[in-house]
């Protein structure tokens, strides 16, 4: 038994699962293209505060992909749950693409890397300084043999004042790629920077320029990711998109029924809630290669609960309790991250993930698992 606060300060008892629910690794799903957006795992005893260089423990980060590939996902490095402009900097970003991609190569994992324009600070410059900081970073992702996720720009979105800036930079962008790329659409819930991107802040006028781009280079869009967390308009997107184009759903609130689909087809996931829920995930859409729909939703709908938690407003601080839950199941020896994001969220919204995961059965020590949130809550003053 352990005793959990809410949000009043209240204490509860709950009773934690004695037996684990492993999934054993397998192959990557054949129906839809998963990948997981990674976290990396800080270094303890290096510069975790917000004031300097990301320190990270290489070893653990690399470990952790290793496990998502195990299971037969995808994983996309360096993105926003890499914490990109949330601690780790671009120098950190080059180094981890580089040494995510050889460690792809070495066990034949799926790879994409997140190129963006985070090396710039404000004043920004011009567009020129936009697409030299996009190039720069894309010639880091190419010549490491990974492709290119085209992360939205901090300093793009600064001074677009319409939609023809962002017209000219992708353009000039799409044209020069050696291979096609998956254009990243990031909602302001998870960077309020992104506010009004692709030039408008009318969802509708912005998925216009978005399309017209994506028309215009078909054969250089690999596909869509989208991270608006509106269903509705992820799947009116996904019918407009060219054909041979995906569109990769991360909505981290709706990816049950994104991932399924209907008449008119249906999402591929690049999400940063399957970092903690990989193997289930991949098993769920195992279901679904062949046909077992109901089986494919009784596995994920359960998840949604967690993950709507994790991604509470303020939806940045997500990266929070997924570091949370890698250190519970035991995939990393401590609870730090860069930049000092392990702050980011109070104790209360830490114990009500730890027993929304541990409900689903995702840790493979439940006993590890409370142990370790027990130390966390006497930190915090709450003993047994």
């Amino acid at each position: 038994m352990i005793r959990l606060p809410d949000a009043t300060g209240a204490l509860r008892p709950y009773q934690p699962r004695r037996t684990a629910a492993p999934l054993p690794p397998g192959p990557p799903p054949a129906s839809r293209t998963l990948f997981a957006a990674a976290h990396v795992v800080a270094d303890p005893f290096g510069n975790t505060t917000p004031y300097g260089p990301a320190g990270l423990d290489w070893e653990a980060t690399l470990a952790f992909r290793r496990h998502l590939w195990a299971h037969g996902l995808g994983v996309a490095e360096a993105m926003d749950t890499a914490q990109r402009g949330t601690g780790l900097d671009w120098p950190a970003a080059a180094e981890l693409v580089r040494r995510s991609t050889a460690e792809a190569r070495a066990v034949g994992g799926r790879l994409v890397c997140g190129a963006g324009t985070d090396q710039l600070t404000p004043p920004y410059g011009g567009l020129e300084a936009v697409t030299a900081a996009y190039e720069e970073q894309l010639a880091v992702v190419e010549a490491a043999g990974a492709r290119a996720v085209l992360m939205g720009s901090r300093a793009l979105a600064a001074l677009a004042t319409g939609p023809e800036p962002y017209e000219e930079v992708y353009g000039g962008l799409l044209r020069q790629t050696a291979a096609p790329v998956i254009l990243h659409w990031l909602g302001p819930m998870f960077d309020p920077a992104l506010e009004g991107y692709w030039g408008s802040t009318d969802v509708d006028a912005a998925t216009g320029t978005l399309l017209r781009i994506v028309a215009a280079h078909p054969d250089k869009v690999d596909g869509v990711k989208v991270s608006l967390l509106d269903a509705g308009h992820e799947r009116e997107l996904r019918r407009r998109l060219p054909p041979g184009v995906r569109c990769y759903t991360g909505d981290d609130l709706h990816y049950p029924g994104l991932v399924e689909g209907d008449g008119h087809g249906h999402s591929d996931a690049l999400l940063g809630v399957l970092d903690p829920l990989g193997p289930l995930a991949a098993h769920a859409v195992r279901r679904l290669d062949h046909g077992d729909r109901r089986g494919f939703r009784a596995l994920l709908d359960p998840t949604v609960e967690l993950a709507r938690h994790l991604f509470a407003p303020p939806t940045r601080c997500y990266k929070t309790g997924i570091v949370l839950l890698a250190w519970l199941a035991g995939h990393q020896g401590h609870f730090a991250m860069v930049g000092g994001l392990h702050a980011a969220r109070p104790l209360p919204h830490l114990a009500r993930a730890y027993e929304l995961a541990d409900a689903l059965g995702l840790f493979p020590d439940p006993e590890a698992a409370e142990a370790r949130m027990a130390a966390l809550l006497a930190v915090h003053g709450v003993e047994r």
